[in-house]
């Protein structure tokens, strides 16, 4: 069930970041809040709060790879939301999930049963 659980939405593209807000509504998730730059997000995730998070791969310009090491050290799960094979995820990561854009409300609902441990396929 996912009542209960806190979703951080790291994402830079208003439209996108509302559409993950509705998606995780209308899944049961609360959204904890949205941030859209590599220091916004690496803040929240210092303050906690969340059970998960999707990442977008790429925050203004800037690979969001220090928020992934943040949520990492904090052990806390999430996926990857990425437009493209230009957001190479590093190695260190290739265990997360990721969702490649556009995504649909199902494909968001099957990665976050992955990572909060309620499945096991995309």
């Amino acid at each position: 069930m996912t009542e209960g659980k806190s979703i951080l939405v790291v994402e830079d593209e208003a439209m996108i970041g509302m559409m993950l807000e509705d998606f995780l509504e209308t899944l049961g998730y609360h959204v904890h809040g949205v941030a859209s730059t590599v220091t916004e997000a690496c803040d929240m995730v210092r303050e906690g709060g969340f059970d998960a998070a999707i990442l977008d791969c790429n925050l203004q310009g800037e690979k969001s790879w220090p928020v992934a090491e943040a949520l990492a050290a904090a052990n806390l799960p999430f996926l990857f939301a990425t437009g493209g094979s230009a957001d190479d995820v590093p190695t260190a990561f290739d265990d997360r999930p990721t969702l490649a854009k556009p995504f649909t409300i199902g494909a968001v609902e099957r990665a976050l049963d992955r990572i909060l441990g309620r499945g096991d396929s995309l």
